[in-house]
């Protein structure tokens, strides 16, 4: 699809020069602003806001700088062959260092505390003595392994007990 055209430019060539060709053009703007006029009219001293400029520009030009080697290796299979589509979500998934949401809190802490806990032979959550049990089980125990918060054995994990520390520390915030 993307082979070698009559002027012999791969497509990983094209595209190293559309991003080099997009940090000059970046760069030349940025050199080009009346950053003192720009200042000014936001009530911004023209010397913090160069300044602000120069910093945008050199993280931009670094950025950028590889930005060709990059898109195209990211275009490569791993049998070497390009491809039109690259899907940037496709290795997404939950994170273990997300925010608990509060029934995920909930089941950290009553597992924590061991007021709740998996039955065995199940993949379902079951409460233990007094106080309201879980209201989805089953689906909770996966969001919950899934993020790594508990192990096999249903007993937190280290990311499951800092999970449960972001949680309760956002509901003290709130």
């Amino acid at each position: 699809m993307f082979g070698n055209d009559a002027g012999g430019e791969s497509f990983e060539d094209k595209l190293r020069s559309i991003a080099s060709e997009l940090g000059r053009q970046i760069e030349r703007s940025l050199d080009n602003a009346d950053i003192d006029e720009f200042a000014g009219s936001f009530g911004v001293d023209p010397a913090t806001a160069r300044e602000w400029v120069e910093t945008a520009g050199g993280w931009l030009n670094a950025h950028t700088e590889n930005l060709g080697d990059h898109l195209a290796r990211r275009m490569e299979t791993p049998s070497g062959k390009t491809v039109g589509r690259v899907d940037p979500l496709g290795g997404a998934g939950p994170h273990p260092l997300d925010l608990p949401t509060d029934e995920q809190g909930l089941a950290l802490a009553a597992l924590d505390s061991g007021r709740w806990a998996i039955e065995p032979g199940t993949e379902a959550l079951a409460a233990r003595g007094e106080g309201p049990g879980p209201s989805d089980a089953l689906g909770i125990v996966r969001e919950l392994r899934v993020r790594d918060w508990i192990g096999s054995e249903g007993k937190l994990t280290m990311a499951g007990r800092n999970a449960l520390g972001r949680w309760l520390g956002a509901a003290a915030l709130n």
